[in-house]
């Protein structure tokens, strides 16, 4: 996995296949199909990874103690939300990392935009740009504990912090990438500067900001794990590492399968904003 803070370019959302072969567009019965067929080959690789999860501890290929089959964790899952546990840790969870990265949002993106829009800006952050791309946010956690403590403000400066970087760095790769010469058209037509950003460059670097936001949303979720393993009270990274202290094995478990589906669910939710928003391009 590339380290927070990468402007690596994310790969096309999951279970979204790039077809560039020319011909007629399949019929709604036949995209229906596939789509089926996807939906099932998905169910058959989850049903199989828990099927081996099950079956490993119980046939001794792995200690049961340290490997519990997943029945067991499901059932310690079960108890925990039950008992409201897993609600609480949850929505601590929740509420840091999406503070965290909704004021990543709106600090990067604006800022994204005008260093990617003028030139002698972005020549000049250049340096300092690179620097912090090849910093790992995870290594500047103990800075944060010293400066901001073990309250709430530390855990959502993080999460601020390590989202920052791929939302900042793939806009304004975003609106230096632009097609020139759709640049040229656009100004060949009479459009001045701020129609032209407005009309031409924001849309064309569309895709690639969602690009940083999605990476983004994935690092929320796995740096706050490594300053709520640190110093907190409440969280799913204090749960999974509460449960490993005292030898709740099935309980952190449970904790991990959640942080699990909690990403995937993120991920869904921004492919889906990405596709909203950017319904002009074929993928």
């Amino acid at each position: 996995m590339t380290a927070p803070g990468a402007p690596d370019r994310a790969a096309p959302p999951y279970g979204v296949r790039e077809t560039s072969a020319p011909g007629r567009a399949p019929g709604r019965g036949g995209v229906l199909l596939a789509r089926a067929r996807l939906v099932a080959q998905r169910v058959t690789a989850v049903l199989l990874l828990l099927a081996v999860w099950e079956a490993a501890p119980r046939a001794g290929l792995v200690d049961r103690v340290f490997v519990p089959p997943v029945s067991e964790v499901a059932a310690a899952w079960w108890d925990l939300a039950l008992g409201g546990a897993l609600g609480e840790h949850l929505a601590a969870s929740l509420a840091r990392s999406l503070s965290g990265f909704g004021l990543a949002i709106v600090v990067a993106i604006p800022l994204g935009l005008l260093i990617g829009w003028y030139k002698p800006v972005a020549d000049f952050l250049g340096p300092v740009l690179e620097l912090f791309r090849n910093t790992s946010a995870v290594a500047l956690l103990p800075v944060f504990v010293l400066i901001f403590g073990l309250d709430e403000t530390s855990k959502i400066t993080f999460v601020l912090y390590a989202c920052t970087w791929p939302i900042l760095l793939n806009t304004i790769s975003g609106v230096k990438t632009v097609e020139p010469l759709l640049i040229k058209s656009a100004r060949s037509l009479g459009l001045g500067p701020v129609a032209l950003f407005q009309k031409v460059v924001l849309p064309a670097a569309v895709p690639t900001i969602f690009t940083g936001v999605r990476l983004a949303g994935a690092y929320a979720i796995l740096v706050l794990l490594f300053a709520e393993m640190v110093g907190a009270k409440a969280g799913l990274g204090f749960l999974i590492n509460d449960a490993q202290a005292n030898f709740r094995i099935h309980d952190m478990y449970a904790g991990i399968i959640t942080i699990s589906v909690l990403g995937l669910l993120f991920n869904l939710l921004l492919v889906t904003v990405e596709r909203r928003f950017s319904t002009w391009r074929t993928t």
